[in-house]
């Protein structure tokens, strides 16, 4: 990328140098790299994390080793691993750069598209439900965007936790996505009013745990069926408005507003996201998470697959595959 914009404009497929790892670094040879929210916002410059023109989008990946940089102790050539890939040089490419702190081993039991899609949705799906709602067998959890990346992956691992899920969706097809992730009961809001469904579904008591990737109008609603010591985790903000909270709501209905930024943990808790992808490891291996890929694509294909996910039209997860079977 050498401008900023919607993603199908601005994504182009350029000759650039191959990257060289420097302490600590790795350069892998991508196997696979799903699209994700935050590839969209940096096209745009909307998102936190600004990279200098040029760079090549591509928060995380499935790659193989193909360097090391001096001071790498956990990894060695021909290791297939996945994580973040590293500005400038992220996972829509032939070879990224990786950071070793946010590189971990692929689960043997995933195939690369699944395994590229392991780190940040289903890390974020982790900690939002284990960590900061404090999740138990037997609560019910909402989830909102259901069908999408970051959905479906709180979909399953809410499963795996033994909760009872319901899944908001817009739309018939996504609709039968969350049903064959798992979901005890799928609400399309297009058809439906989700705060009805989960009043009716709850005997009135509301949702213990709410998933919000949305944010904005979704959130707001989602204080109507709240369940009393309920927790709204507030994710992102994927329907484009900033929610303000009502706090006398929270407080008259004691209920807990918990935000998440997952990506503190590499900062503050590197240990706690090491845990972290062992529990995934070992729940995919069991077979009671594995993310769903709906398209692989050729790199040619990469912008327009990011540009639809920015639209809202994918459902699980779009991935580069450097082949058709990864």
């Amino acid at each position: 990328m050498t401008e900023l914009g919607e993603p199908a404009k601005v994504m182009q497929l350029r000759e650039v140098p191959e990257p060289e790892p420097g302490p600590r670094q790795l350069v892998v040879r991508v196997l696979a790299a799903p699209a994700n929210f935050p590839d969209a916002l940096m096209c745009r410059g909307l998102y936190q994390v600004k990279p200098d023109l040029p760079f090549t989008p591509g928060v995380e990946l499935c790659g193989e080793v193909v360097a090391v940089g001096a001071e790498v102790e956990g990894f060695a050539l021909g290791d297939r691993v996945v994580g973040g890939g590293t500005m400038p040089y992220g996972g829509f490419a032939e070879l990224a750069l990786m950071d070793e702190p946010l590189t971990f081993p692929a689960p043997e039991s995933l195939d690369d598209a699944q395994a590229s899609s392991l780190y940040i949705g289903y890390q974020t799906g982790w900690f939002g439900l284990h960590r900061r709602a404090g999740l138990t067998a037997g609560e019910t959890l909402l989830v909102h965007a259901a069908a999408g990346g970051v959905g479906s992956a709180a979909i399953q691992l809410g499963k795996a936790a033994g909760a009872r899920v319901i899944g908001v969706v817009g739309g018939p097809e996504k609709a039968e996505v969350a049903r064959r992730l798992g979901a005890d009961v799928v609400v399309d809001r297009h058809q439906q009013d989700f705060v009805d469904v989960v009043k009716a579904e709850t005997g009135g008591r509301g949702a213990d745990v709410i998933y919000d990737p949305v944010g904005g109008e979704t959130y707001t609603r989602s204080t109507k069926c709240i369940a009393f010591e309920g927790r709204i985790l507030v994710i992102g903000f994927a329907g484009g408005d900033i929610q303000t909270a009502a706090l006398n709501h929270a407080l008259i209905k004691n209920y807990s507003i918990v935000g998440l930024h997952w990506g503190l943990y590499n900062l503050y808790d590197p240990p706690a996201v090491q845990e972290c992808h062992r529990a995934l490891t070992a729940l995919a291996a069991e077979g009671l998470v594995a993310p769903l890929v709906s398209e692989r694509l050729p790199l040619e294909e990469v912008a327009a697959g990011v540009q639809r996910l920015a639209d809202g039209s994918t459902v699980g997860r779009v991935v580069y595959a450097a082949s058709p079977t990864a």
